[in-house]
């Protein structure tokens, strides 16, 4: 295969450092990578990702370790970053904002300030359409104003924040990657979606499907949408570490400060989710309704798609 992804711009012949590659999204990507060839380094402190899912070079430091995150970089000389490794979940990030602020924005300036030390130029950044908060437009474009709604989507605004400054100041090159909702997995890979506990909605319907869970919940069922569910837009796992690669390739020859919505402008609803699991059983998916309309302990949207023509012009 040729080391080139389909946008034929150039991609590193040097080490990409990845915090976070034993994630779920992190570990798709650094596959994508050793495919094309590409040396890694996976960074990761295993709190919630998986060292099984890691083939390529592995170091177990924590980003609050500042003296363990200059050796990787002297040792290592990435000549780019890929960066996934943050907490990420709504409900967690509303009774323990402390460990998002930490965990988010001061790890994150201590990676920054490594890359500055080591003259490492280059950093695609794991960023999410939390930051819009409650949309004045649906689907949401790039450019739609942000205000975040709960501390989650507050880390990540300081961390795009501090790219955006670092980059004016001390040049660095940056792709700020606004996720919407990640789903899939890769077979051929080894490698899917195992979170403990499990909070994503597809593989809680799935795991129903299969008979490892009693029933799923519905959190809400007034919601103004048009089943009264939640809907949200989902994109495939392979076609964000794609897109990671595109971004990376961008950087490197050049670009900078792009920012990009990753989702595919089409939603679904829990509902909607929910019915094809029913599909070919004997005895149908058990549905709970819950009558509360807050998600996730607080903080959470109705509905949220988002608009990507941007991405087909970016990367």
């Amino acid at each position: 295969m040729s080391a080139q992804p389909a946008n034929s711009s150039p991609i590193p012949s040097g080490p990409v450092l990845v915090p976070g590659g034993a994630g779920y999204i992190g570990s798709h990507f650094v596959r994508r990578l050793e495919r094309l060839g590409v040396p890694v380094v996976t960074l990761d402190n295993l709190s919630t990702g998986h060292r099984a899912s890691v083939r390529a070079s592995f170091e177990p430091v924590d980003l609050g370790d500042r003296d363990a995150l200059e050796r990787v970089f002297r040792e290592h000389r990435p000549v780019a970053v890929v960066h996934f490794a943050a907490k990420c979940y709504v409900g967690e990030s509303v009774s323990e904002p402390s460990k998002y602020y930490r965990e988010n924005v001061i790890h994150t300036w201590n990676l920054l300030e490594a890359m500055r030390a080591h003259g490492c130029r280059d950093i695609v950044f794991s960023s999410t359409c939390a930051t819009y908060g409650e949309p004045l437009q649906v689907p949401i474009p790039s450019d739609h104003p942000q205000n975040p709604i709960n501390p989650y989507g507050r880390t990540k605004l300081h961390m795009e924040h501090m790219m955006q400054d670092y980059a004016r100041a001390y040049g660095l090159r940056t792709a700020a990657l606004r996720y919407f909702n990640a789903a899939g997995c890769q077979p051929e890979e080894n490698l899917g979606e195992v979170h403990e506990p499990e909070t994503h909605l597809i593989p809680l319907v799935l795991g129903v499907a299969l008979g490892q869970r009693k029933s799923i919940s519905i959190f809400g069922g007034d919601w103004p949408t048009r089943d009264g569910t939640c809907e949200r837009d989902y994109i495939h796992v392979a076609d964000l570490a794609d897109a990671h690669v595109r971004a990376l390739a961008k950087l490197q020859a050049g670009a900078g400060a792009l920012v990009c919505n990753l989702g595919t402008g089409v939603g679904y609803t829990v509902k909607e989710l929910i019915e094809p699991a029913q599909l070919g059983r004997a005895s149908r998916v058990v549905v709970k309704q819950e009558t509360t309309t807050v998600i996730g302990g607080g903080g959470d949207k109705r509905a949220i798609t988002g608009r990507v023509e941007q991405i087909r012009r970016q990367i």
